[in-house]
């Protein structure tokens, strides 16, 4: 982006920082949303390169499912969700009878925070190899689906993108579905989002170690990225903090108000680069997520994995699901 953006891999917060309210309108994108209950969606369309250019997203369409049932073990809102989620999901992939589908599970398995990837990738229903050996009743009903989670470079010494880009020409899917952990600039979304987009993804994004990009032009075919927010950047909740202690002292305090409204003015820039310049000589790059991550992700493992089944195997619903993947 042109102006200053406090960390985020959401468009929908990209666009809600270049708005004021649901109605205003970006150049080149456009907005869309709808909430019950207890599950809000959104759909950020970028159509051109003016709304790339004011985004600094690709031009595509990223889709988010908010929820804070996500975190709890509700499992009707879950199964909403599910629905809600593979219902996308099937549009955004155009998914054919025939369509031969490659899942990549992004992240370091070794730190929770960033090992969605992989758990998902434990959940998923694979039929490459058996395939061709189901019964005629069943192979309408059941896509050619594989999965891999290839680690990150600090395991490996490989590239992400060099491990995917190898599978998939010997694989040749004509899709890649990429999941990944992202970060998020306002804490309410964590582990409380699901973002999806056909615009591809950079392995590790969500953790401040963005790689090489996955994306058509990478691998020569669309890629979906998936991925829910599971740490905010320490420099983004220190300076919503302070926003918030500088808008309560300016409605409590009688004299002085000018001294905060000039700290609350100052250009987003320097401030955000004052609060990184005390942080980092004691924490250094620091991501911050909630204490009952190992249980959340496992929840969140369970939904995105669940929402696939049913989105690429067409004979599979939530009466059977189970059966299948534990």
């Amino acid at each position: 982006m042109n102006n200053f953006s406090l960390r985020t891999d959401l468009a929908l917060e990209v666009a809600e920082s270049l708005t004021k309210d649901e109605d205003d309108n970006i150049k080149g994108v456009k907005l869309y949303f709808e909430e019950d209950e207890d599950i809000k969606i959104s759909w950020v369309v970028i159509e051109d390169e003016e709304g790339q250019e004011a985004m600094g997203k690709p031009i595509g369409n990223y889709i988010t499912i908010e929820s804070e049932a996500m975190k709890e073990n509700d499992v009707l809102v879950h199964e909403k969700i599910i629905d809600m989620f593979s219902q996308n999901l099937i549009n955004l992939c155009n998914l054919k009878e025939d369509t031969n589908i490659l899942i990549v599970g992004l992240g370091n398995w070794n730190v929770t925070p960033d090992a969605l990837g992989p758990k998902v990738i434990d959940k998923v229903l694979v039929t490459r190899h058996i395939k061709e050996t189901l019964p005629k009743e069943l192979k309408k009903g059941v896509r050619m689906v594989s999965a891999i989670s290839p680690g990150v470079m600090g395991l490996t010494g490989i590239e992400t993108a060099e491990i995917v880009k190898g599978v998939v020409d010997k694989v040749k899917p004509d899709i890649v579905i990429a999941i990944d952990a992202l970060a998020t600039r306002k804490t309410s979304r964590i582990n409380a989002t699901i973002q999806m987009s056909d615009t591809g993804i950079a392995p590790g994004g969500g953790m401040g170690n963005k790689r090489k990009t996955l994306n058509k032009e990478t691998l020569g075919i669309p890629v979906i990225a998936i991925g829910v927010p599971t740490v905010v950047d320490a420099g983004t909740l220190v300076n919503d903090t302070i926003d918030i202690i500088i808008d309560t002292l300016i409605e409590e305090t009688k004299d002085g108000k000018e001294f905060y409204n000039m700290i609350r003015n100052l250009d987003k820039d320097e401030k955000y680069e004052i609060i990184n310049n005390v942080l980092n000589p004691y924490t250094g790059n620091l991501f911050v997520t909630p204490k009952e991550i190992d249980a959340t992700v496992e929840r969140l493992a369970k939904i995105i994995s669940n929402s696939l089944n049913i989105a690429f195997h067409p004979d599979i619903d939530f009466d059977d699901i189970n059966r299948y993947i534990s």
